[in-house]
């Protein structure tokens, strides 16, 4: 389903570019993507099995399931303050595009495209290093006694735009998907 791949990388693609100009992604880019994809799995399947089958029911409970397990993780980020509640929709939204399994591969790539792209962009601000220093006390801390203890620098925290990550995550699982046998 072509069109399927599509909509995933123009909603990405879409998510992106807002993200990168405002550093917000519209509710109605995000909801509406949700809100569809159920709805668009049980219309292409129905149309391609000549009716409601089983299959097609099962088809869009797939989106979902894609919806619920692309969107737990992103969540669970979202509620330490890790990123924000707009890309924990986008992916949800490309879960539902994608399904489960091939959501799940972009989020993957999602998160690998974020890895390989902060740390050239805190380099290219001049903020990697103390970056990486006040992440090392971060990490540290819990194990350390009390009196070793260091405070993290407020100002040394820094946020980072996923758009174009999930844009790039979700680009390379649809071109790497396989077609239906």
């Amino acid at each position: 389903m072509i069109i399927v791949f599509v909509l995933a990388v123009a909603l990405a693609a879409a998510g992106a570019l807002f993200d990168w100009r405002t550093g917000h992604i519209p509710n109605k880019l995000t909801h509406g993507a949700i809100g569809i994809a159920p709805i668009l799995h049980l219309g292409l399947k129905a149309w391609a099995e000549r009716g409601f089958t089983t299959n097609v029911w099962i088809e869009g409970g797939l989106s979902i399931v894609g919806i619920l397990f692309c969107g737990l993780v992103p969540w669970l980020m979202f509620w330490k303050n890790a990123i924000g509640a707009g890309d924990v929709k986008l992916l949800a939204g490309i879960g539902g595009l994608l399904g489960p399994m091939l959501g799940m591969e972009a989020e993957l790539y999602s998160f690998i495209a974020a890895c390989l792209i902060a740390p050239a962009f805190l380099a290219y601000e001049g903020k990697l290093l103390p970056t990486m220093k006040n992440a090392l006390f971060l990490l540290l801390n819990p194990f350390l006694k009390k009196e070793r203890r260091r405070e993290a620098s407020p100002q040394l925290m820094s946020w980072f735009r996923m758009g174009p990550s999930i844009f790039i995550g979700t680009l390379l699982a649809c071109a790497f998907a396989r077609a239906p046998q």
